[in-house]
């Protein structure tokens, strides 16, 4: 049971349904009436993908997490490195299949989303600030993923939300930076948090957050949703999201920052939600 668990742990399961959800809520804004065989090869591409780059990452990232988080599959020898490389395989095999079963424009695109996240894990992650955009590029694309799988092409409005969450998760992986500093100092990660320090990175993400929050009256202004109900969830996100914002500033340890990029997926969460209602 513990080795199954581990294997679960492995892909970060509510990374990989939230990518999935993002896919979907993308094909359903562009198509509401999207067919089964979409909404099935869309979620599972996004979930495959995503759980391949998860176990890739902790491949990659074992001697940092035997420091940072030494009770991840991996650096606790539940799961061994090599059986990590094979489930990532796995998974990355049934989600290109998934793409290439789609269209060719969503193969080429997952194809391309997919290998920046093996160049994040196996060089990315170093160059710091470089490397969060790397990983929040991989976040968004997954909205605008939706509406190329039903063949819609590039919608506006999924491009607002992609942005929204290229921001907001941008502030995410810079306040994971500040709770990783020790660990990556071992493998000379340029995070802000290393070159400048963590009160610099704590200003900066929650710059990245406030973008995030200031933006996201843009569909509603701009008559890009039409359900009111997008206002007042996507108003409890942003209370979120300046509520991590002030935690942070006050305190920037390694112990808040860890609690307040935990908080912040919950945020991310719930402006899911916000445009899955806004755009129904």
């Amino acid at each position: 049971m513990e080795k199954i668990n581990g294997f679960i742990n492995l892909i970060r399961p509510i990374n990989c349904l939230m990518m999935g959800l993002a896919v979907l809520i993308g094909e359903f804004i562009a198509a509401k009436l999207a067919s089964q065989e979409a909404l099935m090869s869309g979620f599972t591409t996004a979930f495959a993908l995503t759980a391949s780059s998860m176990a890739i990452n902790d491949f990659y990232d074992r001697s940092v997490d035997a420091v940072n988080e030494p009770k991840r599959p991996i650096p606790s020898g539940i799961i061994h490195p090599a059986e990590a490389l094979i489930y990532a395989f796995f998974f990355s095999v049934i989600g290109l299949v998934g793409a290439y079963l789609t269209n060719t424009v969503s193969f080429i695109v997952a194809l391309i989303f997919f290998a920046v996240s093996l160049l994040y894990n196996t060089w990315g992650k170093k160059t710091g600030l470089l490397g969060n955009f790397m990983v929040s590029a991989c976040i968004a694309i997954p909205f605008i993923y939706g509406g190329l799988a039903v063949g819609k092409g590039i919608v506006k409005i999924l491009v607002v939300f992609a942005l929204l969450a290229f921001l907001s998760n941008t502030g995410r992986e810079i306040t994971k930076g500040i709770s990783d500093v020790e660990g990556d100092h071992r493998r000379n990660v340029r995070t802000i948090a290393i070159l400048f320090g963590p009160k610099t990175a704590a200003y900066t993400a929650t710059a990245f957050y406030g973008l995030a929050v200031a933006l996201s009256g843009i569909p509603w202004i701009y008559q890009m949703v039409s359900n009111i109900a997008y206002v007042p969830i996507v108003l409890l996100a942003n209370i979120g999201f300046i509520g991590s914002s002030i935690l942070l500033l006050k305190d920037y340890s390694r112990e808040n920052a860890k609690r307040v990029k935990n908080l912040v997926i919950l945020c991310m969460f719930i402006g899911l939600i916000a445009f899955l209602i806004g755009g129904y």
